[in-house]
């Protein structure tokens, strides 16, 4: 383990945790950016698997406060089940087409030519529902019908192809089914940690035959680095969208995908 490999994990931690729960791809992100570095982590991409935990570990710590009262409240307040049944609800299409699909989108969709394109489609796509998504009309997590759970889960499988965000998959779907800005981002908050820890789980569950000593320390730099990274990210990005949308991180995916791509194509 040499110190080259260490700040390329650090590196790396740093992407995720930045681009985790903002509308770019942090998977798009670490494909485009381990095939450009040649780097040489553990095994059957453990170290992406285990630094996405610490993506989760943020939003579990950023928002204790939210997720401990709807605990607290949860065995008699109808606002606390719904809340509790909304994230399980959009959860479950993902669960459901992630362990059918599972084996083909990691070895067929996992291209730097697939994150790129989609990227680029993706921020167009971004553009056009910043421009057209009607007026809000819901406000309240707690309020949100099993319907409107679903529909926003539904929209979270697009995410499942490289590049596509699965940060934006939700905020974009929430969008157009009439949730507004900042409750949309709060929404794919929470709904990441279900989502998050089961796909965290069943890769490693793919992948327990490669899991070994080797390499733990370069997993735990990256996963710290992305833990503290996403911690900051959550905090800012609820503001910061509520008050200027989400038009500049569609540039900024164009503007990726699209220098991605010519770099392919010089190669």
């Amino acid at each position: 383990m040499d110190s080259a490999t260490l700040l390329q994990a650090a590196f790396l931690g740093l992407v995720e945790g930045l681009t985790e729960f903002i509308p770019v791809s942090s998977t798009g992100h670490l494909i485009l950016l381990i095939d450009l570095l040649g780097f040489r982590g553990p095994p059957g991409q453990v170290f992406e698997i285990v630094i996405q935990l610490g993506a989760i570990l943020a939003i579990l710590v950023a928002y204790a406060p939210t997720l401990l009262d709807v605990t607290r409240r949860l065995p008699f307040d109808p606002g606390a089940r719904r809340f509790a049944i909304a994230i399980l609800l959009a959860f479950l299409p993902a669960a459901v087409i992630g362990a059918l699909a599972h084996d083909f989108i990691k070895s067929v969709l996992f291209s730097p030519w697939v994150v790129s394109i989609a990227l680029i489609l993706g921020g167009v796509v971004i553009l056009l529902i910043e421009r057209r998504h009607r007026a809000p009309v819901h406000h309240d997590i707690e309020a949100f019908s099993p319907g409107l759970s679903l529909g926003i889960g539904a929209c979270q499988v697009l995410a499942m192809v490289p590049g596509v965000s699965r940060s934006g998959a939700t905020i974009m779907g929430a969008l157009l089914l009439g949730v507004d800005r900042k409750t949309a981002a709060l929404f794919s908050f929470f709904l990441a940690i279900p989502t998050m820890l089961g796909a965290t789980a069943y890769d490693l569950f793919k992948n327990r035959h490669t899991l070994d000593s080797a390499g733990t320390g370069v997993i735990a730099v990256g996963f710290v680095v992305a833990f503290l990274s996403a911690l900051l990210v959550v905090r800012w990005l609820v503001g910061f969208v509520a008050r200027h949308g989400f038009g500049v991180f569609a540039w900024y995916r164009i503007a990726v995908g699209a220098g991605m791509l010519a770099l392919l194509l010089l190669r």
